[in-house]
């Protein structure tokens, strides 16, 4: 049921951090993954590491927010088709209200939501022609819980929950289906030195119910399961993974 054989996938995002252990895992279960990111060199050196592992993906270089269509078009060059879309980009400005202006809060919204948007968009015509297309947004558990001095992030995680929805309720006549992921506290590469604060162990003690970080690796399964046919009835719904830190009182 978590078999990926014969699948094709793009993971934008996918040269580090948590997409990268998605598209992994991905290929891991026998898709036919294309990896996308800015910098043509992280993607190669990515591929190229995970070629020595045993884990063959091809790379489609661009920019999310203005190289669509070129992005989309390389990485279907490359699979001949595409079954799972899976956006992982976002961005961060931990910045509270009266420091941010209001043109710098639109700008992330533009990466972190409308992005998502012209991707969706965009993939479209290529995940209709798939027999069980999925599109998979990469959210955070700042869609449904915030933290002061962060109004962007949060607004933009919101509106993607919420865009997983609308779009859920809009694509399923094309058996198409559209969830999310809203990942909680984990240690990547960008916040290593977080999860490595001793003063802030008190606090993961107290708010994650596991008492610690995620481990990246720990993403990939909610991957795997919402593009497999595991999850063929599974539409619309935000996936929480975070150790039970949004449950908890």
């Amino acid at each position: 049921m978590f078999d990926l054989n014969g699948k094709t996938a793009l993971v934008t995002g996918g040269g580090r951090g948590l997409g990268l252990e998605m598209a992994k895992a991905l290929a891991r279960a026998g898709a036919w993954t294309v990896i996308n990111g800015r910098n043509v060199d992280t993607l190669e050196q990515t591929r190229a590491r995970l070629a020595d592992d045993g884990i063959a993906v091809a790379v489609a270089p661009g920019d999310i927010t203005r190289d669509v269509e070129a992005i989309l078009v390389d990485a279907t060059a490359k699979t001949g088709a595409l079954d799972i879309l899976i956006h992982a980009v976002g961005e961060r400005d931990r910045r509270n209200t009266e420091a941010m202006e209001p043109y710098e809060f639109a700008a992330l919204l533009n990466t972190d939501l409308t992005a998502a948007y012209a991707m969706a968009k965009a993939a479209l015509p290529y995940l209709r022609q798939s027999a069980a297309g999925r599109l998979i947004f990469v959210t955070s558990i700042a869609a449904f819980a915030a933290r002061p001095g962060d109004p962007a992030y949060t607004a933009a995680k919101g509106g993607l929950s919420a865009l997983t929805r609308s779009l859920a309720v809009e694509l399923g006549a094309d058996n198409l289906t559209v969830n999310a992921i809203a990942p909680g506290w984990f240690a990547t590469e960008t916040n290593a030195h977080l999860a490595a604060d001793p003063a802030l162990k008190a606090f993961v003690d107290v708010r994650i119910p596991l008492k610690r970080w995620g481990r990246p690796e720990e993403i990939a399964p909610a991957a795997v399961f919402l593009a497999s046919p595991a999850a063929s009835f599974v539409n619309g719904i935000t996936l929480t993974v975070d150790g039970g830190m949004t449950v908890q009182m």
